[in-house]
């Protein structure tokens, strides 16, 4: 059987990902490991609190040898502008969890509104990548 284990998302400042996925969104740090010998590569993964099978790594926008300078500049103006990525989580009450991640300082940029799959509502990492919060109906 294949699983999905770990998703990724590009991040400007990986230390503003994990203060922001930690502190404000209410997620664990599951790894935090640098690689000196490949140029002091961090390995950055986070994920729900509960849900240890599940991650999200916060990579760092790569350059030489992965990246050419223009590209690099490419994936961080796409990034910025939330269009590389995004991540859907799930809540059994969408509400709640609204005035919870707000009361941490989460800045939503949808409130949550009803839609034909449930109730969702949506805010952006510092980074610029979108998040989705959702409610889901019963099908």
């Amino acid at each position: 059987m294949i699983k999905i284990a770990t998703a990724q998302l590009w991040v400007l400042d990986q230390d503003e990902a994990l203060a922001f996925y930690t502190q404000k969104v209410g997620m664990e740090v599951r790894m935090d490991v640098t690689v000196a010998e490949m140029g002091n590569f961090r390995w950055l993964a986070v994920g729900p609190v509960g849900q240890p099978d599940v991650s999200i790594v916060l990579m760092a926008i790569p350059g030489q040898p992965v990246f050419d300078d223009t590209t690099q500049a490419q994936v961080r103006e796409l990034t910025a502008k939330g269009a590389s990525g995004a991540v859907f989580l799930t809540t059994d009450d969408v509400d709640a969890a609204y005035a919870e991640l707000s009361a941490r300082g989460v800045e939503f940029n949808e409130k949550p509104t009803d839609q034909p799959y449930g109730r969702d509502c949506g805010f952006r990492d510092p980074s610029g990548n979108n998040i989705r919060l959702t409610q889901l109906k019963e099908m």
